[in-house]
């Protein structure tokens, strides 16, 4: 037979991810004149007397926390595919120590992105088990700061959404400071600290739910409302410096924005401000000195949408986890939050770095903990540069 070629078909298998156990080994001897008795220190661990190795934990928190699987579905997985039986007290513990761990990782990163300029800032309900009232949960609140300039973002637990919240949320933060509509932020619109900046999707949002009340007008500030929003993109395809990207908003937003003004003031009066074509006037009149700011601030965007999309993660995880087991448990949910979201923002591995981060930690001066920041962070197994 002579060989004319070959016919190649691939095709992607899967194996489950394996447990395996670490064994140390430490032979103890003994002086035989003094007595003394003498063994080799253990390797640094994460958390002392813990059985659970950092990459098992790494794997088990990203779980919970990006892929949305609650612990008691992981032990399941663990008794079903390796035969592991682990207690849901035992494996809670172990996944509070390794979280608590991080703790000074996160204070590192709050105190630098509350050291930033300009934050976009939002906030979401969650469930909390309380012994408030038995047998309901307590509607706590995850706050939520993203740095769209540095690709930051930073959550903090809150047992309430009153402006009292904001401020322990952000609290040393000033400079300019993005959100929606909601009375907590409008009671700092005279705070000193604070340049407030307004939201484009959220008042477009409220003229989107008027069509069926008036078509004709919300049609109208709606397509200028789409012009705006062409001409950031065009910004962005330019790859502008904030500079530049403030002149630009200056030579073709401007007039834009002079337009849809115009027609909120010759219309106002002959609505009824009731209805959900008023609503729409009356929000986006009363924050148009907020609307428009960012026109002349190069770095600020035109809407919140980039920390309601990191908010989504904690959405997600919400309709699977259904509630936090405690006040405490909450806030350690948003350490983790906090650091794997910055984790995605920067393009990196959040099984790598954690592991890596779960390694070091023990041994780290803690002068230096903002070396282990996502944003900071180089990987130690990595020799390439070597």
């Amino acid at each position: 037979m002579k060989y004319i070629g070959m016919n190649v078909t691939e095709e992607l298998e899967y194996k489950p991810g394996q447990m395996y156990v670490n064994r140390y080994e430490r032979p103890k001897y003994i002086d035989p004149i003094t007595k003394q008795i003498l063994i080799a220190p253990m390797p640094s661990r994460v958390v002392d007397k813990c059985i659970a190795g950092p990459g098992m934990m790494a794997h088990v928190i990203i779980s919970k926390y990006l892929d949305h699987l609650p612990y008691y579905r992981q032990l399941q997985q663990f008794k079903r595919m390796h035969q592991v039986d682990i207690s849901k007290s035992t494996f809670g513990e172990w996944a509070s120590q390794y979280v608590t761990v991080l703790e000074p990782i996160y204070n590192a990163h709050k105190k630098e992105i509350l050291s930033n300029g300009y934050l976009q800032t939002d906030e979401s309900y969650i469930e909390v088990q309380s012994d408030e009232v038995e047998g309901k949960c307590h509607k706590g609140y995850m706050w939520v700061s993203r740095d769209p300039q540095n690709n930051l973002v930073l959550f903090t637990y809150q047992e309430g959404r009153s402006g009292e919240s904001l401020i322990n949320h952000i609290h040393g933060f000033k400079g300019k400071l993005q959100a929606d509509g909601y009375g907590a932020y409008e009671k700092y619109k005279d705070n000193p600290d604070f340049i407030l900046f307004s939201c484009w999707a959220h008042a477009r949002r409220y003229f989107e739910q008027a069509l069926d009340n008036d078509k004709e007008r919300s049609e109208f500030i709606i397509t200028q409302i789409q012009i705006l929003y062409e001409i950031e993109k065009s910004a962005k395809e330019h790859n502008l410096t904030n500079e530049d990207r403030q002149k630009w908003r200056h030579k073709y937003a401007a007039p834009v924005l002079n337009t849809i003004k115009e027609y909120l003031d010759k219309n106002a009066e002959l609505i009824l401000p009731a209805s959900a074509i008023g609503k729409a006037f009356g929000y986006t009149i009363k924050r148009w000195d907020k609307l428009v700011a960012y026109t002349i601030h190069g770095e600020v965007e035109i809407d919140n949408n980039l920390v309601e999309n990191s908010i989504r993660p904690l959405e997600l995880g919400r309709k699977n986890y259904l509630f936090a087991g405690s006040h405490e448990s909450a806030q350690r949910s948003a350490v983790v939050y906090s650091l794997l979201g910055t984790c995605k923002l920067h393009s990196i591995n959040p099984y790598v770095w954690l592991t890596d981060v779960y390694q070091r930690i023990k041994d780290h001066p803690i002068n230096r903990i903002a070396e282990l920041l996502p944003q900071n962070w180089k990987n130690s197994n990595d020799t390439s540069s070597v």
